[in-house]
Parts: C-alpha cells; structure tokens; sequence
C-alpha cells in the first residue's frame, strides 16, 4: 500500500472542505465509481487508484424519519427535534444527513411520504464544534 508524505487525512480535507461549502468525495480511477464521503479507497472494488473529486450536492431523498429524544449527540441537541434521512447523491452514493425544509411532526413527514422521493440540495450546518452535511429539500 502507496503511503503519501504530508497529505492531510481525507477526513480533516473533508470538513475543512464542507465548511466551505465543497461537497468532496472520491472517484475510483478504475471502476469510475464515488466514495462519499471520502475514504482511502474504493468502497466498490476496494482499489487505492483514486483521485478527489467534487460533487455537485444535488441529491435526491428516499426515506426521512425524525431524530430519536434526546438527540443522539449533544452537538445535535441545540436543533431537536429534526429529520434525517437516505438520499441518493447524483453521483450513485446513498448518504445519511439531517433533512432541513420539514418540521419533525408526524403530518409533515406523513405528507413527504406521500410525496415520494423528492429532489433535495446540499448545505454545510455550522455546529459549534464542526460542520455537518445537510440536504434542503424542494418545496
């Protein structure tokens, strides 16, 4: 395994990355697949032959539920109740993020669900202590 010398970790490039509002990821040079978020190798065929890439943060929402009380960390405590859910990245990846756009109530979720998936954009939420992925979606 290739060792690189003074590479910052592909999870400090990550956030410092997401706090400016880049949506970073990895393609794999030899299967053409994302990773996201990024990782030392291809989460598909496991190959190290990958490079950084940008993705476009267009996404689109499958499933949403509400956070369990109390929130699950206290860096989330400040914006309980909330949603997250399982979005599919443009770019094939399926994440998990906070849903912004819709109150934690079951009649908003009970009428997104009715909805069916819906396109969703990604956002950069500033905590106090770092920045964490979230998807807005279309009204």
């Amino acid at each position: 395994m290739p060792v690189v010398a003074e590479q910052p970790s592909a999870i400090r490039s990550y956030y410092e990355d997401l706090a400016k509002g880049v949506f970073r990821a990895i393609t794999c040079k030899d299967c053409g697949r994302y990773t996201f978020p990024p990782t030392g190798c291809c989460e598909h065929c496991g190959s190290w032959n990958v490079a950084s890439a940008e993705v476009s943060g267009e996404a689109t929402l499958l499933f949403a539920t509400h956070n369990i009380s109390p929130a699950c960390h206290p860096r989330f405590e400040k914006i309980a109740p909330y949603v997250y859910g399982h979005l599919r990245l443009k770019e094939g990846p399926i994440v998990q993020a906070i849903i912004l756009g819709i109150k934690a109530t079951p009649e908003d979720l009970g009428r997104l669900f009715t909805r069916g998936p819906v396109p969703a954009k990604a956002e950069m939420l500033q905590m106090d202590d770092l920045p964490v992925l979230a998807f807005r979606i279309a009204t």
